[in-house]
């Protein structure tokens, strides 16, 4: 099959997959786009939101509607790292035996990450790396394809571990969840307050899914597009020659490389979602807050003026 055609048929299954998508999950149009970008776009997403806003139930319906396998794990601060990859135990023969954790699935909800003690959110955030996990001395493949969507409770940050940036740069995404408007508010508690359940309908399997990964891999980048990704990555450091003003003002810290790399990676899936066989500045410009909302460090100026983050990224346009 050509690559045209492939894209045809992608664009198609796109479509049906957010119509059976809208089926459970009310409004939140722009969030659910931006999961899927991440997914086709083999990244991990942070979904920043209160309790309350759907956020296990965007994440399990996704998976039902691409046929993937799903886990939950609700992190906690007693959570060992064992519980997320596996333990060794010895069976009735008397040999150890691996049993396998959650973590060996293809789509994983971390709910609440920023509850679990370091040693645990780091053995998640190698897992996501590497794509495999060392137990007990043996090396343990993950199954393809594989993604990471970890939840973060934005208020009531008593007790809580907060991700440092050099792990929180392991996401592809940071997306902020809002409240639903009214008119969606009162269409959820319709739903979900009647005997009424959807029936989901599987739009992929995991063979497609890598198949159009690696199409959109092969996706061309004009040459003036990559530079422009590089140069508002270069933006938004303080000390360089590019450096916006607002980040010369109120920005501790920069984004690092992996950020050129995501915002080039997410743009291809954009714009092969808008059906362009390339992409431009605009698609770099429509998943850029994504890419950089955690990746960028205000200053206490920036704290102290309420300067937000999404007011840094808009002035590095």
């Amino acid at each position: 099959m050509s690559d045209v055609n492939t894209l045809n048929n992608f664009l198609k299954k796109f479509e049906q997959l957010k119509k059976e998508i809208g089926k459970v999950i009310v409004g939140q149009d722009v969030v659910i786009e931006h999961i899927l970008i991440s997914i086709f776009s083999g990244g991990h997403v942070l979904l920043i939101g209160v309790p309350g806003l759907a956020k296990t139930l965007m994440v399990d319906t996704i998976a039902k509607t691409l046929g993937l396998d799903f886990k939950r794990i609700q992190f906690t601060p007693d959570l060992m790292p064992s519980d997320i990859l596996g333990s060794e135990i010895l069976n009735n023969e008397r040999k150890f035996q691996f049993i396998k954790g959650p973590i060996f699935s293809n789509i994983v909800l971390a709910d609440e990450i920023n509850r679990t003690p370091p040693k645990t959110q780091a053995a998640l955030l190698e897992a996501m790396q590497e794509r495999s996990v060392t137990v007990a001395g043996q090396h343990y493949k993950l199954d393809q394809p594989y993604f990471v969507l970890a939840t973060q409770n934005p208020i009531e940050q008593e007790g809580t571990y907060p991700l440092p940036e050099a792990q929180l740069d392991r996401f592809m995404f940071a997306i902020n969840l809002e409240y639903p408007s009214f008119d969606e508010e009162v269409e959820v508690v319709k739903q979900t307050t009647s005997e009424k359940q959807a029936n989901l309908d599987v739009i992929f399997d995991s063979s497609q899914l890598i198949e159009f990964q690696q199409l959109i891999r092969k996706t061309p980048v004009a040459d003036n597009v990559v530079e422009y990704a590089v140069k508002l990555i270069s933006r938004s450091r303080p000390g360089t020659k590019y450096t916006a003003e607002l980040v010369g003002q109120f920005v501790e810290w920069g984004a690092g490389p992996r950020a050129s790399q995501n915002l080039i990676l997410a743009a291809k899936t954009h714009a092969v979602l808008k059906g362009k066989y390339t992409p431009d500045i605009e698609d770099v410009q429509a998943v850029a807050i994504s890419v950089l909302r955690h990746r960028i460090i205000k200053n206490y100026k920036a704290a102290a003026e309420g300067v937000s983050i999404e007011q840094i990224i808009e002035s590095l346009f």
